[in-house]
């Protein structure tokens, strides 16, 4: 498939430019889209939303129906945009990677531009928000063409260092918005759950709607190491050797315990999971983004 090439984080690594890199994964995005079920709906996806309970069925844009067998309904200027929030963990655990093209932190960003520029083709205000231990930038939102150059300046700046505190950090964010708002959140997750859980059940309830993208290196998820391997702690600096080969189940089993036990709280809070790794083309994501957008209104 030649619109795959567009979404293969190792072919993305190639472009060095970050601006780049995001409109080179949106038109793969649209291109696949184009390609699908979607069909037809690509380029007016911004001025529609799927047919609910409630709609006037005058409303219905048939031109649509009989280009992808779904009903939709053209919005109101009311209910067009929402206001997005790029939310990015910049603990030094997100420059971990051992075998892929682009690390934790790399894809997080990657994602964040192209997301960033699919908002602002849809004329949706986006800003950015940072932290470690507590919130470190902001960007307001704002849905002119000269915010992509801010927003994508400042995250190409970025860089993974020190200790973080997911929780406390996602708790000001909450403090910090004045109005309902998607916050779009890129983190490894590579903390205690409990206090996060109860921060982003702080984020639902003040009205917003959230996507957690949990982003793993793949091999956080396979754990393809061999033999007796030291691995240390890129937040603590602790270290502790094991016998990989035998420890390799029990790993991967806490992996999935632990995506499953976020999955299951999001589920019951009413946010959207995305749960990916390093490997994984960047489409997954945007289709998530775009499926919220959609579901509002």
């Amino acid at each position: 498939m030649a619109v795959e090439k567009y979404l293969k984080p190792e072919v993305i690594n190639q472009i060095k430019r970050l601006d780049l890199r995001a409109q080179f994964v949106v038109k793969g995005f649209l291109q696949g889209l184009h390609a699908s079920p979607f069909h037809g709906f690509s380029v007016e996806f911004s001025e529609h939303r799927r047919y609910s309970t409630g709609d006037d069925p005058k409303d219905i844009d048939w031109l649509v129906y009989a280009k992808t067998d779904k009903y939709y309904v053209k919005k109101f200027e009311a209910e067009t945009n929402i206001t997005g929030y790029l939310v990015m963990d910049l603990s030094q655990s997100m420059g971990y990677t051992l075998r892929q093209d682009l690390t934790k932190f790399d894809y997080a960003i990657c994602l964040a531009a192209s997301l960033c520029y699919l908002m602002l083709m849809q004329q949706d205000p986006c800003g950015l928000i940072t932290f470690d231990e507590k919130i470190r930038d902001s960007v307001a939102p704002k849905s002119k063409r000269t915010q992509l150059g801010i927003v994508l300046a400042l995250l190409a700046k970025l860089k993974p260092t020190g200790a973080t505190d997911i929780a406390k950090s996602l708790t000001q964010v909450a403090a910090m918005l004045r109005h309902k708002s998607l916050v779009m959140i890129f983190s490894d997750l590579l903390t205690d759950p409990g206090p996060v859980f109860q921060s982003l059940r702080r984020l639902r309830h003040r009205g917003n709607d959230v996507i957690l993208f949990h982003i793993l290196d793949e091999a956080e998820v396979a754990f393809p190491f061999e033999g007796m391997i030291e691995f240390e702690d890129p937040e603590t600096n602790e270290k502790v050797t094991v016998d990989a080969s035998g420890y390799r189940k029990e790993y991967q089993d806490e992996i999935s315990a632990f995506r499953a036990m976020y999955k299951q709280e999001c589920f019951q809070t009413g946010i959207d999971y995305v749960p990916l790794d390093t490997s994984m083309q960047f489409d997954r994501a945007l289709l998530e983004y775009l499926q919220s957008r959609g579901g509002r209104g």
